[in-house]
């Protein structure tokens, strides 16, 4: 069974939480491919640093994309003092990971209400500080078992985003059944099939390449067959019969935004690759920040005419979008011209 983890409410978001030493941590190499299709694959790294600058590092990563990407800061200060929402309750899985966080940072500074599931809902706090519960709920669950997934997880739930994953290739991430099998293709559809048809929109984070697995070069990242699951998971949640969005994100850069990686995630920014490149067909290759893929999830749960539809999505060099919704709605709009 589900159960909810409450917080006591704070002024600011997000407050650092207390210093708490971490041991080192070490990542495996693996082989330099043309392809990121989740949150954990990078190369080794000996990291050692605190919970603390991890959770303001989070806040520094969003607050650039908002306010460096929208040149309209008045706009952005709105957002701030406006009142928490009240018809919209976003359900947030995968909220750990590096896109994930960067999802639930931005809800939180719209003031959007969201739930959480986690596996280990201590890590909220770690991410996020204390929060509000009337801003962000907190419930233990795991989607890859599907008694965790009670009914009450979805009361009230109006829009989902799906940004579980684990790593393409075997890593100590895959300890205690977490492989692809598992997380993206079982987890999502448990998921799916507990979701309540009164949910106006699900959108599900994937990859580029999930159609071209059994071609090089995403035959290389589908050796464990990543992609593959994927695809599954994509299959399943365009035939669940609930209005779905999937984004193909590229190979992730700008991050990732997890305590496996605090030395990149203290660098944080979206740097110089802040335009955005949207497309259809499984066609594009090449990267995109992690916080251009949250902010295009967000965006997505409220363009209309992307309900139905699946989109690739890059970044590159130049000014984007930011959080300005109307030149989403163009940018989502070409690539369907196309």
């Amino acid at each position: 069974m589900a159960s909810r983890l409450s917080y006591t409410p704070i002024s600011n978001l997000p407050l650092p939480c207390e210093k708490i030493p971490k041991p080192s941590q070490i990542v495996p190499n693996f082989p330099n491919l043309p392809l990121n299709s989740c949150p954990g694959y990078r190369g080794s790294r000996n990291i050692t640093s605190s919970r603390r600058a991890l959770s303001s590092s989070i806040c520094h990563a969003v607050r650039e994309q908002e306010l460096v990407q929208s040149p309209n800061s008045e706009s952005n200060q709105d957002s701030e003092t406006a009142p928490p929402s009240s018809s919209k309750l976003v359900l947030v899985l995968g909220g750990s990971g590096g896109v994930g966080q960067l999802v639930v940072a931005s809800l939180l500074t719209r003031n959007i209400k969201s739930r959480l599931l986690l596996r280990d809902p201590e890590k909220a706090t770690t991410l996020f500080g204390k929060q509000d519960q009337e801003k962000l709920q907190v419930w233990r669950a795991d989607t890859r078992n599907p008694e965790d997934l009670d009914p009450s997880i979805f009361e009230g739930v109006t829009h989902v985003i799906c940004c579980t994953g684990t790593t393409a290739f075997p890593s100590r991430r895959w300890d205690g059944d977490n492989t692809p099998e598992r997380v993206d293709w079982e987890g999502v559809r448990n998921l799916v099939s507990s979701l309540p048809a009164s949910v106006k929109r699900i959108v599900l984070v994937s990859s580029v390449g999930v159609t071209k697995f059994n071609e090089l070069p995403w035959s290389i990242m589908n050796l464990f067959g990543v992609l593959k699951y994927k695809k599954m998971g994509e299959d399943f949640v365009r035939n669940s019969g609930l209005p779905f969005t999937i984004i193909r994100a590229g190979r992730l850069t700008d991050g990732p935004y997890t305590s496996y990686d605090l030395n990149t995630l203290l660098q944080a920014t979206a740097g110089e690759r802040r335009a955005v490149l949207i497309g259809q067909g499984d066609k594009l290759v090449g990267e995109v920040s992690r916080l251009v893929v949250a902010e295009a999830c967000i965006q997505a749960l409220d363009i209309e005419f992307t309900q139905g539809e699946v989109y690739e999505i890059n970044s590159v060099k130049g000014e984007g979008p930011g959080s300005d919704p109307q030149k989403w709605r163009e940018l989502f709009k070409a690539a369907q011209v196309k």
